[in-house]
């Protein structure tokens, strides 16, 4: 343990305190989180929306521009995994168990519950519904991402600087990075994918649970999801040991496989049809629309104004907390690849696999809503997906297939999670000790565990948005740092022609 940094553990305190606040006092916790969360919401609303279309346009611009042509990495480097296995590890880390838990959740809360700008349960809320779900979930949280992993890969792979948030502003800051500013920023890193990473846990084992609930009559309950949980927690741990090449990996294309094959179950057993005219028609009206929504903030319409915090203003906050995460580890299996088949992957591939999962998902929970088949409107988040299932052919092999690929997504998620963590509080090793990866896996563990125990995930989920906002400012700083960076890179590369 050595190689541990001040990072780690300022950040463990902060940490213990944090949880501690939550588990002593849960209900001031959340009262005081959902307050500033509010404040935030409100009056930074307006901020998100631009930054997450300029990161966007700012992705559009790296795909076309002379810096396309830059290798992140030496240019002798070729990636470490195939375009596959890549865009597997994409799809594990960035979000693949949020699509299984609000696949058909969201479209039909936006369709038959709580619509942005239609009325409920009608044809323009139904294509409204899987409109909304492809660009809460698309283009712009994926440029997001892939901005911040090009600025990671680029210092990284082609600067040799160490894998942390701090060493991409050296450009801006000189040498300050390398002291308390620099522990600052990626105390905030770390915070951030800590507790986003938990409440992820959290929410993971809640929906097993409620899968198993549905499947074998477990008991929905504290009892069994600390089981999940520490079942899980072994099994993640057993991956991380294993390394990059063989855990993730491998978990990542099983993760791809199954989620492959439950869609498949979904479509073929579905509405097919209606679920490929929805998919196209949605999907061309996202396009269509997609400046209108970026920029929409409904200032004169309380109503409105008030859906756009609770979805879209929330997402994006939630999106940004989960940077740090999410970008570092898509930076590290990206090394080889060129800014312009990195940036046009990370912003296409996802994008295109969410709204088929949307389209497939929410079609056919809307589908079985309006033909009065179930309502699954009234069923909580967790379990809609199962009722839907429930009212589908198959329905015991369709279940078990997304309970397993829950669970894989679940140690994926947490596997890539602990690898991070390790990086960040070992001065950016790229290959962190299994002691540090053990110790973050069971903090990681044990936050979860003691949240979902005093019933304190949204106070946590409050906290990670919360920290979205001084992180956002980190990512404009960055996007500043890599531009000067890459500027210089093509200057020098004139220079030596």
């Amino acid at each position: 343990m050595k190689k541990l940094s001040k990072t780690f553990y300022i950040t463990i305190g902060l940490i213990i305190l944090a949880a501690g606040y939550g588990a002593l006092q849960p209900e001031s916790f959340e009262t005081v989180t959902t307050t500033i969360k509010s404040f935030v919401a409100s009056s930074f609303g307006w901020y998100y929306m631009l930054l997450m279309t300029f990161m966007l346009i700012l992705s559009i611009f790296f795909i076309f521009s002379p810096y396309g042509k830059i290798r992140l990495g030496k240019d002798t480097d070729r990636p470490q995994f195939s375009t596959i296995t890549w865009i597997s590890m994409l799809f594990s880390a960035g979000m693949g168990i949020g699509l299984v838990f609000y696949g058909a959740a969201e479209p039909l809360s936006h369709y038959a519950i709580d619509p942005a700008t239609a009325e409920p349960n009608t044809a323009t809320a139904f294509k409204e519904s899987l409109r909304q779900s492809f660009f809460h979930w698309g283009f712009h949280v994926w440029a997001m991402y892939g901005v911040v992993a090009l600025s990671l890969a680029f210092f990284q792979f082609r600067k040799d600087e160490p894998a942390l948030i701090s060493a991409t502003l050296k450009p801006i800051f000189g040498r300050k990075m390398e002291g308390p500013w620099g522990i600052l920023v990626d105390v905030l890193a770390v915070f951030a994918t800590a507790f986003g990473v938990s409440t992820s846990l959290g929410f993971g084992a809640v929906q097993i649970n409620a899968g198993l609930n549905y499947l074998f009559g477990v008991t929905i309950g504290i009892v069994p999801q600390v089981i999940i949980i520490a079942i899980v927690t072994v099994l993640f741990l057993a991956s991380a040991w294993s390394g990059l090449s063989k855990g993730i990996k491998y978990l990542s294309n099983t993760n791809l496989i199954l989620a492959l094959a439950l869609l498949g179950f979904v479509v073929l057993l579905g509405p097919t049809l209606l679920i490929f005219d929805m998919f196209t028609d949605s999907f061309g009206g996202y396009l269509a629309n997609i400046v209108q929504m970026s920029l929409r903030t409904a200032p004169l319409n309380t109503t409105n104004r008030e859906w756009l915090e609770t979805w879209t203003i929330f997402y994006w906050a939630w999106w940004i907390s989960w940077a740090p995460f999410v970008s570092m580890f898509i930076a590290r299996v990206s090394r080889g690849r060129t800014i312009k088949e990195f940036i046009t992957a990370v912003l296409v591939a996802p994008t295109l696999l969410g709204a088929i999962w949307f389209s497939a998902f929410g079609s056919t929970a809307i589908d079985i809503q309006k033909r009065g088949i179930a309502d699954l409107a009234q069923a909580s988040t967790e379990l809609t997906i199962f009722e839907m299932f429930h009212s589908m052919p198959l329905p015991t092999i369709i279940s078990i297939i997304a309970v397993i690929l829950i669970a894989c997504f679940f140690i994926t998620s947490a596997d890539s999670a602990t690898f991070v963590l390790g990086m960040l509080s070992t001065n950016g090793s790229m290959t962190p000790p299994n002691k540090v990866k053990l110790v973050w896996g069971i903090t990681l563990s044990v936050i979860a565990i003691i949240l979902l125990s005093v019933n304190g995930l949204t106070a946590l989920q409050n906290t990670i948005i919360i920290a979205a906002l001084p992180f956002s400012f980190v990512i404009l700083l960055m996007i500043g740092s890599l531009l000067m960076g890459l500027k210089k890179e093509v200057k020098q590369t004139k220079t030596k022609k």
